[in-house]
Parts: C-alpha cells; sequence; structure tokens
C-alpha cells in the first residue's frame, strides 16, 4: 500500500509467499524488519484496515462513572501514538468514550467476547441511574471541571414553573432540568381578596415536586419567587410559611418593579443591535407589565438598564376573564375588556410613539406571554405546540389583527380543540388578547416579536452574571445552549420545547 495510506488495498498473499517462507526460514522481510516481526505484521495490518463489528483491538479496559453512567475506554483508541482510524474514532465518539447502551440490547464490548469488557459492562448496570429520575449528566471537555447549576423557580398566579441550568458560552445557559403546572394559585382572587383551599393545595402538590428536583441536584445557587397572586392575597404570607413547611422552599415576594425588570432580562438576546426603543410587555394571570426600553450608542451588557418607563397594571388573564367571562366572549364583551385596560394604560406617563419610532424600523414591540405564543402558534398551524418555531418569530400588525379576529370567531370548544391552546387555557386566551390589544393602540408597531421566555429566564440570567459565570466558563462542545434566556431542553423534553395539554405551555415564557 502507499505510504499515504489512500491506494488500493493489495490482496492478501497465501501462506506459501516468499515474505511468509521468508520469516519462516529466519530471513529478513520484504521491509527489512527483523524475521520475528513479520509473523505477527499481517494481522496488525489486517486490524488496522478492518472496521471492526465485533472484536475490537486488544489493549486495557477502563471505566470512568460520569453523572450516574458508567463509560468505557479503549487503550488501544486513546493511545496518541494509534492509528488514524483511532483519531477518526476519537473525534467521533467523544473524549468521554462511548456510553453503555441503556435500550436493553448488548454493548459491541459484550459481543466481542472479552471477559474484561463484559466484566465494567456488568457492574455498570446496577449504578447507573433510574431512568425515571432523568439525570443525565452534561458533556465535560476531558480535565474541565462541570459547570455549575443555578435554579430558578416562578410560583405564579397561573402557573408554577421551575428551570434547572449551566452557564456555556458568554450570555447563554443550557437547561438540564424544567417543569411546568398550571395550579391557577389566583382563582378567585379578585371576587375575595384571598387564595383559595383549592388553588393552594393545587399550588404545594406542585412546589412539592420542583422541590425533589432542587433536592436531586447540587444547586450553586437559586433563586425562588412569587408574584402577583401571591402578594395581592390577604393570606400570601400564611401561604408561603405553608409552602416552607411542607415543601422547605423558601420563595420570596417580588414586587412590580422588579418583576419588570426581570421580564427584560429574560429577553435581552431577542432586541437587536440595530433596535433604539421597545416596549416590552408581560402579560400574566394577576397583573401585566410593560417597559419602555431607549437604547443610545453605548448599549449596556445589561437591557435592563436601559428601562426609561415602566408600569404594571393590577389585571392579567385570569382577573379579567374572571370579570367578564372567559368562556363566551363575543365581540362586545371583548370591546369591553380592551376598554378596560385602555383605561388603566391612559394614566400611564410614558415618550410619545413618536419619540420611540424615530424613523419607523428602530422600534418594535416584544411580548413575553402565553397569549402572544398561542397566537403565533395558531399563526403557524402548528400540529402540536413548538417553542423552537415560536421563540424569536416575527409578526406583523397585520398578522396579529388577523390571528385576534380567529380566535374570536371560535367558541369554547374550537379553542380547547386547538392543540396550541388547549382546554386549561380556552378561557384566557381572549382575556389576554383583549389586554394586547389594548397594548397595540397605546403602541402602534409594524411588527411584534414573539419571546417564549419570562421571569425564571432574568432570574438565571442576572445570578450567571452576578457570579461572573460567563467569565470563567470555556465554551463547551457538542452542547446546543440557550440563547439569552430561551432554552435548549435536551430535546425539547428539559426545557420542554414542545407543549402538551398537560400543564399546557410547559415552557410558555410568561409570569401568568
Amino acid at each position: 500500500m502507499p505510504r499515504g495510506g489512500k491506494g488500493k488495498r493489495r490482496r492478501r498473499r497465501p501462506s506459501g509467499s516468499p515474505s511468509a517462507v521468508a520469516s519462516q526460514s529466519g530471513q529478513a522481510g520484504e521491509a527489512g524488519r527483523p524475521a520475528g516481526m513479520d509473523v505477527a505484521e499481517p494481522a496488525r495490518k489486517r486490524k488496522r484496515r478492518r472496521r471492526s463489528k465485533a472484536a475490537k483491538p486488544q489493549g486495557q479496559v477502563a471505566a470512568a462513572v460520569s453523572g450516574g453512567s458508567v463509560e468505557l475506554f479503549d487503550a488501544a483508541i486513546t493511545d496518541k501514538k494509534g492509528h488514524k482510524r483511532g483519531k477518526k474514532e476519537r473525534h467521533r465518539r467523544g473524549l468521554q468514550g462511548r456510553p453503555l447502551a441503556s435500550n436493553g440490547k448488548p454493548h459491541a464490548s459484550e459481543r466481542s467476547g472479552d471477559p474484561r469488557r463484559a466484566e465494567v459492562a456488568s457492574a455498570s448496570q446496577s449504578i447507573q441511574a433510574p431512568r425515571s429520575e432523568n439525570l443525565r449528566a452534561p458533556f465535560v471537555a476531558a480535565g474541565e471541571p462541570p459547570a455549575p447549576l443555578y435554579a430558578a423557580l416562578d410560583l405564579g398566579t397561573n402557573n408554577c414553573r421551575l428551570l434547572v441550568a449551566q452557564p456555556t458560552r458568554p450570555g447563554q445557559f443550557r437547561v438540564v432540568d424544567a417543569f411546568s403546572r398550571i395550579v391557577r394559585l389566583g382563582e378567585g382572587l379578585g371576587a375575595s381578596g384571598r387564595l383559595s383551599d383549592d388553588a393552594m393545595e393545587r399550588s404545594v402538590e406542585a412546589l412539592k415536586i420542583c422541590a425533589a428536583k432542587l433536592n436531586a441536584r447540587s444547586i450553586r445557587r437559586r433563586r425562588l419567587i412569587a408574584t402577583e397572586a401571591a402578594r395581592s392575597a390577604a393570606n400570601g404570607e400564611t401561604f408561603l410559611r405553608r409552602v416552607a413547611e411542607e415543601t422547605g422552599l423558601e420563595l420570596e415576594i417580588i414586587d412590580r418593579e422588579t418583576e419588570a425588570r426581570l421580564a427584560v432580562s429574560g429577553c435581552s438576546s431577542l432586541v437587536d443591535r440595530e433596535t433604539r426603543s421597545v416596549v416590552l410587555f408581560d402579560i400574566g394571570g394577576g397583573s401585566s407589565e410593560i417597559a419602555i426600553i431607549r437604547i443610545g450608542d453605548n448599549r449596556s451588557s445589561r437591557l435592563a438598564n436601559h428601562i426609561t418607563h415602566w408600569t404594571s397594571l393590577p389585571v392579567g388573564v385570569v382577573t379579567l376573564s374572571e370579570r367578564h367571562g372567559g368562556e363566551h366572549v363575543t365581540p362586545q364583551s371583548f370591546e369591553a375588556m380592551v376598554r378596560e385596560v385602555e383605561g388603566m394604560l391612559a394614566r400611564f406617563d410614558s415618550p410619545p410613539v413618536e419619540a420611540l419610532a424615530n424613523g419607523g424600523d428602530g422600534f418594535h414591540l416584544i411580548g413575553t406571554s402565553g397569549t402572544v405564543t398561542t397566537l403565533a402558534g395558531v399563526h403557524l398551524d402548528l400540529p402540536r405546540y413548538d417553542r423552537r418555531k415560536v421563540d424569536g418569530l416575527w409578526l406583523s400588525d397585520d398578522e396579529v389583527s388577523a390571528m385576534q379576529s380567529r380566535l374570536l370567531s371560535w367558541d369554547f370548544a374550537a379553542r380547547a380543540a386547538n392543540p396550541c391552546i388547549g382546554p386549561d387555557r380556552a378561557d384566557l386566551v381572549l382575556a389576554g388578547c383583549a389586554i394586547l390589544e389594548a397594548i397595540r393602540r397605546r403602541w402602534p408597531s409594524t411588527r411584534m416579536r414573539v419571546a417564549d421566555r419570562g421571569l425564571r429566564e432574568g432570574l438565571l440570567t442576572d445570578m450567571m452574571a452576578d457570579d461572573g459565570a460567563w467569565r470563567r466558563a470555556r465554551p463547551r462542545r457538542h452542547q446546543r445552549s440557550f440563547n439569552g434566556g430561551s432554552a435548549n431542553h435536551e430535546g425539547s423534553k428539559a426545557h420542554e420545547g414542545n407543549r402538551t395539554h398537560e400543564g399546557n405551555k410547559a415552557h410558555e415564557g410568561n409570569k401568568a
């Protein structure tokens, strides 16, 4: 074979070939090597040329435990002096080697018949993490410590949501685990001023699941918040004490200004460099936050530093639908909801639209709530909600108006049957559209960007920035990252890229 290794493979010589006879008689082989080396040489060449499927090169087998799983290393492959094929194998398998198969099929090392490999493989099965826990270890390069974990929990008026993530590239993080469930903590709050027993029970059960997820991991830093429902309820503090006793979670009630800043922090990567002004709104279950962002020539790394005006409206999809009815909405009742929100916005002193637009293209809206993500999903006619297609989507003013008219024409059953809405939000979506319509009338814009992210992403971004996590961390290969707060949820499971009716919109980005 030519030295480059790219020539045609020579046919194997019969046992009676000159080189074989020479080696047997003690003479030097055709390559000029000692005769004693020629006997084993054909076998080695065949092993190098052959793409082995069952047999593997002989060598020491080592086992390494990482994240509850065992991974095998072949000394012949990891040897720096190995053949070029060994380098290709290392590149293809990664520096950690190849993990054991978990689908019940025997690993190639077991099929090879090597008793040492089989012993390591059988030992690994007894220490692998249970599949139900889904505690897959992240990729870490050789000699590089794993990135720390951060956790953010948001207990809102409508949803209870959790994210566990680790920093990757600057401004980005990878979500390791997530949870979301509709608990409707603020159900009946507008009429009674108190949290109901059923609502508190639902919320405590969801928080117990969050506590189990947090206790299963080593969390460097976490922040657990509660928003409008706990903030405005007369028994909100009593409820949080019950949560601490039954789940061990210490939740803090944040004020409206903090809530607005966190919403902005979570959406910072969706503001283009060319953008000069943004009106960002977060339509929640019990309140709606609106922030005016004006960016000059010196853009800060934290978008929240550019907030010039903000307000928090004491109305959300839950409270508005309870006052006007959410199941049977007519054009007249829809307009009544819009005018109620317009009256609240009239008391908000903000710069005129002309000053924000300043030429037109440098101004747009950003919506981070279940309302706008629902509109985007309906607009795309998705058979199942997929946040990868929704997050960051641009909608024109005409497209938003068309989607609102379409939803208004549907009855409750049709809304509940839509895969992007579901029965859990069918009575809330039009109330959210009414709040959105009031915002659009106050700040007309030719385009709106959809953000499937919210307070949790803002919490994670702030904690990682405060710790300097991105200054220490190096980019990690073979990882998909969350860009500025959106998530890659490991095949859309850990960061729930695809939503289902169970907990509908598992990662919807709103703080409802």
